[in-house]
C-alpha cells in the first residue's frame, strides 16, 4: 500500500468498452490502497484513458490531455491513442508521467509505484496487445445509473475495411462463462438492475474457448441469476446472428427485446468494399422482427465510404426509409492509416459525406418521432435511472440502451429507487425521448 495515499482521478473517453477498462484500472488501484477522486480536479494524478477509433475521437483525446496537463495536473495517458501513436505522444507530451497501452492496463499500479518510489516515467505498450479482465478482480464503478457493462470478450478477428480496432486490441479472446456470471452476480448484489454485455463482436462469444459461439449458453446462465432484472447485449455481427440466438433472446424473460446490430451499409457493393458480409440485410431485419415480437432494433451506418456513389447512397437512404429502425446512428467515413480502406479510391469529398449523414439523420428523426408517438397509451417496462427532487424520475424503456438511446421522463407519486423495473404508461413523445406516468 502506498505510504502517501495519493488521490487518483480518471477521465474515460470513447466507448463503453473503454469505460470497463477504466473501472478495472481504478479497481486495481483501489485494492492497492489509493484513494479514488471522482472529481479529477481534486486528484494528485489523473489517468486519461483515450479513444482512437476515428479522427474526431483522437482530436477529443488530445484536447483533453492538453487541457488537463495544461491545468498543472500530473497525467498518465492510457488506452487506444497510446497503442496507436505511443512514440509520437511521448515526444509531443514529455511532461506525462507514463504511457500505458491497451494490453498493459494490469500494470497500472506498478507504473504509479515506480513513479512515486523511483521517479521513473514509464512506457508500457506491448506490440501485440492482449488484455483480459482478471477473474475476481475488483471494479471501481464511476458510471451512474441502474446498469453496468460487462465486457465478455476482448479484441477482434475481423478485418473490416474502415476499422483499426484489431491492431489496437489484438485477437478475439473470450472470458469464461463462469467468470462473467460471477461478475454479473456481484453487480446484482450491489443493486444494479441491468447488465449490458459488450465486446467488439458479441455474437462470436466463446468460439475461441468452447469451439463454437456460446452467447446463447451465457444468456441462459445469466437469466437464472436472482439479483439481475435485465440483460442487454450490444454489438451483434450480422452474419453470425443465427436462429438459435434469436430464439434465445425471444424466449428468455430477463433478456430485453433489443437488438443492436451495426450494419454499416445496405448496398452489397459497398459492403464488399468494406470487407463486411454482403448478405441481404433487409431479410435479416425482417427475420429479427418475426422471431422477437416487440423487438427494438438499433443500427449504425457509415456515409462516404470510398467509392460510395450517389446511387449507393440512395440505396442506403431507401433502405432506412423502408425498414424504419427504432434507433439509428450515422458516422461519416474516417480515413485511418493502417486500415484496408486507407488507399481505396475514389475518396468521397468531406462535404458530401457530411451532407449524406445529415440527410439520413433527418430521415431518421421523422421515423423515430412516428415510432415514439405510436407508443402513446401503451404501458412499457422501464428501468429507473435517477430520482431527483420532487420525485422527478428519469428512466429507460427496454427499447433504450444507456448513453446511445433516449430516456423516459416519469411522473409518479410512488417511492422509486434506481434499478426498479416498472411499467410506465406513455403520455407523450419527442424524436428521442418519451414521457409517461406510473
Amino acid at each position: 500500500m502506498p505510504e502517501n495515499k495519493l488521490k487518483i482521478g480518471l477521465v474515460s473517453l470513447g466507448c463503453p468498452k473503454n469505460l470497463v477498462d477504466s473501472e478495472n484500472m481504478l479497481g486495481i488501484l483501489s485494492d492497492r490502497g489509493y484513494e479514488i477522486a471522482l472529481d479529477e480536479t481534486a486528484a494528485d494524478i489523473v489517468i486519461i484513458n483515450t479513444c482512437s477509433f476515428i479522427k474526431e475521437a483522437e482530436t477529443e483525446s488530445v484536447r483533453t490531455i492538453l487541457s488537463i496537463a495544461g491545468s498543472g495536473k500530473k497525467v498518465i495517458i492510457t488506452g487506444c491513442l497510446v497503442q496507436k501513436h505511443g512514440q509520437e505522444l511521448q515526444q509531443a507530451i514529455p511532461e506525462a508521467l507514463a504511457f500505458v497501452g491497451t494490453g498493459d492496463f494490469q500494470k497500472i499500479a506498478e507504473v504509479i509505484e515506480n513513479i512515486i518510489n523511483k521517479g521513473k516515467s514509464a512506457f508500457e505498450v506491448s506490440e501485440n496487445p492482449e488484455y483480459i479482465y482478471k477473474d475476481g478482480a475488483k471494479r471501481f464503478h464511476i458510471s451512474a445509473g441502474a446498469g453496468a457493462y460487462i465486457k465478455i470478450a476482448e479484441g477482434c478477428d475481423y478485418s473490416c475495411g474502415f476499422c483499426i480496432i484489431p491492431s489496437l486490441r489484438g485477437k478475439y479472446t473470450s472470458r469464461s462463462v463462469e467468470s462473467i456470471v460471477k461478475e454479473a452476480r456481484g453487480l446484482g448484489k450491489e443493486g444494479l438492475g441491468e447488465v449490458i454485455l459488450i465486446a467488439q463482436d458479441t455474437t462470436n462469444y466463446g468460439k475461441d474457448i468452447y469451439g463454437k459461439p456460446s452467447l446463447s449458453r451465457l444468456l441462459e446462465e445469466l437469466n437464472a441469476l436472482d439479483d439481475i432484472s435485465w440483460i442487454r447485449t450490444m454489438y451483434f455481427y450480422p452474419s453470425s446472428l443465427d436462429d438459435e440466438l434469436l430464439n434465445t433472446i425471444s424466449r428468455l424473460e430477463k433478456v430485453v427485446k433489443y437488438v443492436d446490430i451495426p450494419l454499416q451499409h445496405s448496398h452489397p457493393e459497398i459492403l464488399k468494399r468494406m470487407q463486411r458480409p454482403a448478405i441481404d440485410n433487409g431479410r435479416l431485419i425482417e427475420k429479427i422482427r418475426d422471431k422477437i415480437p416487440g423487438v427494438a432494433i438499433r443500427t449504425v451506418f457509415i456515409t462516404g465510404f470510398p467509392g460510395e456513389t450517389e446511387e449507393h447512397f440512395e440505396h442506403l437512404y431507401n433502405f432506412v426509409q423502408k425498414h424504419r429502425f427504432d434507433k439509428l446512428g450515422v458516422f461519416e467515413y474516417s480515413r485511418e492509416k493502417n486500415t484496408p480502406s486507407y488507399s481505396l479510391e475514389p475518396q468521397v469529398n468531406a462535404k458530401i459525406k457530411k451532407l449524406r449523414k445529415k440527410r439520413i439523420m433527418q430521415l431518421q428523426q421523422g421515423i423515430s418521432k412516428e415510432i415514439h408517438e405510436s407508443l402513446t397509451g401503451e404501458e412499457i417496462p422501464s428501468i429507473v435511472e435517477t430520482v431527483g427532487p420532487k420525485n422527478r424520475v428519469t428512466g429507460r424503456t427496454y427499447r433504450d440502451a444507456p448513453e446511445v438511446d433516449g430516456v423516459i421522463h416519469i411522473k409518479t407519486d410512488e417511492a422509486l429507487s434506481p434499478g426498479d423495473i416498472i411499467n410506465v404508461k406513455i403520455t407523450a413523445a419527442s424524436e428521442y425521448d418519451l414521457y409517461g406516468v406510473v
